[in-house]
This record gives C-alpha cells, sequence and structure tokens, in this order.
C-alpha cells in the first residue's frame, strides 16, 4: 500500500495556499476569481466541469489536483461509475503514465469516502 494520502496532500497544500494568500493576495484572488468563474454552471454543470478538471490533473500527474477535484466532485454527489468512465478517458488519451494516476485518482476517491462513510 503507498504511503501516500489525499487527505494529508490537501490540507498540506492548502496551508501552503493560505501563506500565498498571505503573501501575494492579489495574485490568489486573481486565481480564485478565474477557477470560481471557469467553474460556474452554464452550458456544463459543476459536476461536468470538476471531472474535466480531474481529468486535466490526472494527464498533469498532479497529485495536489487529483486530490482537491476528487473532493469537490464527492461534495457534488460523483458516482463511482462517472468517476470510472472519466477515468477511462484519461487511460486511453494520456497511456500508462495516465492509468497510473488514473489509479491514484481512485486511491483518493477511496480515501475520502471512507472518511465520510456513516457507521451503519
Amino acid at each position: 500500500m503507498s504511503s501516500k494520502s489525499f487527505v494529508q496532500i490537501t490540507s498540506d497544500l492548502s496551508k501552503g495556499m493560505e501563506a500565498l494568500r498571505a503573501e501575494i493576495p492579489d495574485t490568489m484572488k486573481g486565481f480564485g476569481s478565474m477557477a470560481k468563474e471557469a467553474m460556474k454552471e452554464g452550458a456544463l454543470t459543476a459536476l461536468e466541469k470538476e471531472l474535466i478538471a480531474l481529468a486535466i490533473g490526472v494527464s498533469a500527474r498532479c497529485d495536489g489536483c487529483i486530490g482537491f477535484h476528487v473532493k469537490a466532485l464527492i461534495r457534488l454527489g460523483v458516482t463511482r461509475e462517472q468517476l470510472m468512465e472519466t477515468l477511462g478517458i484519461c487511460t486511453y488519451m494520456g497511456g500508462g503514465p495516465s492509468l497510473m494516476y488514473a489509479a491514484e485518482a481512485v486511491r483518493a476517491y477511496d480515501e475520502f469516502t471512507s472518511r465520510t462513510a456513516k457507521p451503519a
């Protein structure tokens, strides 16, 4: 089992982004505004846009992107089937390296959903 924790990755990156917000606030405000506008529902739903963002994160091999976008997808109610179909497209388009990060996205999904699962 990998020692990589997406809960830890997103927590650590959030701390780093707090420092960036404090020290380069205008840049971070600009990035935040761009993200808000890009992710706003329009012809595509918020869920569809997050699936696209995850696919780009997998393609770019970005652990932080995978963690944050999987968390957002879970909040939006993504199904495992929707996640898997998206990761299938990532693998088709990106080959072996994307397959490895698609597997990481599944681990992130499983890690975050197991933390929010309610006891029976």
